[in-house]
């Protein structure tokens, strides 16, 4: 497996990706919506929530399932170890979570469906966010959502301040960030066949009849997804079926075909060649979202957590 030392993520970031967090940040709230993430949301929850649900993996926990993980870690050149979590869930489904406590969750379903090669490609898609640092604003998204659906009590009645240019822009990212992840995975398996599997298996994988798959037919259905932009129609079809917003439904992914196109092209790309080569961008400082925050808003919720955690802990004590 190749090792890409000092590889930075804007060696290959999608520049669609670079391009919609940019206009997601030139979209009126976008300041506001960070200031108050940063203020009211914390990580922690959802890393309590895992380490009290799920199972963490490690070298006497799915010790097979920690071996690629750690490899690909090396591959991109991650060296602090994010938590890796085997979460119980019938949803064929892997995600990336945190900032300052990053970590990775693999559903059940994922695991009994993939081949060892397409558990690799889905674990380097999930690092490649981390090292991207797509997870804040992935988790901003989420709560913008919320915030819209009406739970305005829990956002302080910041629901009434977000704008639905503001919700589509955030998704727009979301999706466009996929396919940054994507060439990570490229890069980690150095071959596009078991990337595209994987994408494959995701769209409508079968464990009892996936002798019957083709990722060659795979590849021209991607072809035709394509042709059907010729008609305006389906473009503006494919809007909507991305942003439903009526019913506040938004697509996190592209459309898998999509995404296998895009790959395709990066693969034959001199850029994916000079990478493989070794001539790259070497990382600085990586994967942080800058918002525009008072730092000490996060420092001061740090501390009322803790001093929180020690009015428990002096509970729990025997008087």
């Amino acid at each position: 497996m190749p090792t890409y030392p000092g590889i930075s993520s804007a060696a290959f970031r999608h520049p669609l990706d670079y391009q919609a967090e940019q206009t997601l940040r030139s979209v009126p709230g976008f300041d506001l919506v960070a200031r108050k993430f940063i203020e009211f949301v914390y990580e922690r929850p959802r890393l309590v929530y895992l380490t009290g649900n799920s199972i963490q993996v490690g070298v006497r926990q799915y010790s097979s399932i920690y071996q690629i993980f750690r490899e690909c870690l090396q591959s991109l050149d991650i060296a602090s170890e994010p938590a890796l979590f085997v979460s119980q869930a019938p949803l064929v489904n892997a995600y990336a979570l945190g900032q300052e406590r990053p970590c990775v969750v693999l559903n059940t379903a994922l695991l009994d469906l993939l081949s060892e090669a397409e558990l690799r490609s889905v674990i380097a898609h999930e690092l490649g966010h981390l090292k991207c640092g797509h997870t804040t604003l992935t988790q901003m998204a989420m709560w913008v959502n919320m915030a819209i659906a009406g739970l305005a009590d829990f956002t302080f009645g910041l629901s009434n301040l977000i704008s639905t240019g503001l919700l589509l822009s955030f998704y727009e990212w979301l999706r466009k960030a996929e396919l940054s992840a994507d060439r990570a995975a490229l890069l980690v398996m150095d071959d596009l066949n078991p990337v595209l599997y994987s994408m494959m298996r995701l769209a409508g994988g079968s464990q009892k009849y996936a002798h019957e798959l083709s990722i060659e037919e795979f590849a021209k259905q991607s072809d035709r997804y394509h042709t059907l932009d010729q008609d305006n129609l389906n473009q503006v079809y494919k809007f909507f079926l991305y942003n439903d917003v009526s019913s506040g439904i938004f697509l996190t992914h592209p459309f898998t075909v999509e995404r296998v196109r895009y790959l395709q092209e990066w693969s034959t790309s001199p850029e994916f060649q000079q990478i493989r080569q070794g001539t790259y961008s070497r990382a600085g400082s990586e994967g942080a979202v800058n918002v525009d925050a008072q730092p000490e808003d996060a420092v001061h919720l740090r501390q009322q957590i803790e001093e929180l955690q020690q009015e428990i802990d002096r509970l729990k004590r025997p008087q």
